[in-house]
């Protein structure tokens, strides 16, 4: 017997297990498939679309919140990431996309206290709306950190990694070379504000 099809979100976003995501529903079909996940307490996935398609693995999310409804049927609610799966094939029978998946979890293992303090620190320097402290002890810290990194494509690669060790590893390497492409931005930024010398340009007055 065929398992049932989740129903597919494709977003330029990759969701993490315990990552929130605010979303605005606004095409109907989606209004159609997040209401009957809201109605009946179910899960959709969440899959990066890229490049043409969309990528072999995502998360599912639920909706914890419908914050607000607009009178022409859209709304604004917040997703909770739950359960990482791998996608075996795609149904194109209804208006959105639904998908065979198979789940997976992290493989038996605990990482080093040492790891998640290097972790810690390591992203201690990259500014985040994360208003909750980061705790130390937590089993999936990696994925909480992820929230500082807008990087997809390494968002993607800490998804399917399947051990908490590995995913903090790979934060620990990349991080600073992450906020030092964060720093040159903000000061390219402010130069470009200057327009190149110590005043800021003109500004320009509609006519």
């Amino acid at each position: 017997m065929r398992e049932e099809l989740l129903p597919l979100f494709p977003l330029a976003v990759v969701l993490l297990p315990g990552n929130k995501l605010p979303l605005h529903i606004f095409e109907d079909r989606y209004k159609d498939m997040i209401g009957q996940a809201i109605e009946n307490h179910t899960e959709f996935g969440v899959v990066l679309a890229a490049q043409g398609g969309i990528a072999s693995a995502g998360c599912t999310a639920t909706a914890e919140e419908v914050i607000k409804r607009y009178e022409d049927g859209r709304f604004d609610m917040l997703a909770l990431g739950r359960r990482r799966f791998h996608l075996r094939s795609l149904d194109q029978e209804i208006a959105y996309l639904r998908g065979e998946v198979e789940y997976f979890g992290d493989d038996p293992g605990e990482a080093p206290e040492h790891l998640r303090a290097r972790a810690l620190e390591a992203c201690s320097n990259i500014e985040s709306d994360e208003q909750q402290p980061f705790e130390a002890n937590d089993p999936h810290l990696s994925f909480r950190l992820a929230q500082r990194f807008n990087d997809l494509m390494f968002r993607q690669q800490l998804l399917m990694t399947t051990t908490e060790e590995g995913r903090l590893e790979s934060i620990i390497e990349y991080a600073p070379a992450y906020a030092d492409r964060l720093r040159n931005a903000a000061h390219m930024r402010q130069l470009a504000g200057k327009n190149g010398h110590s005043h800021k340009p003109p500004k320009f007055e509609d006519r």
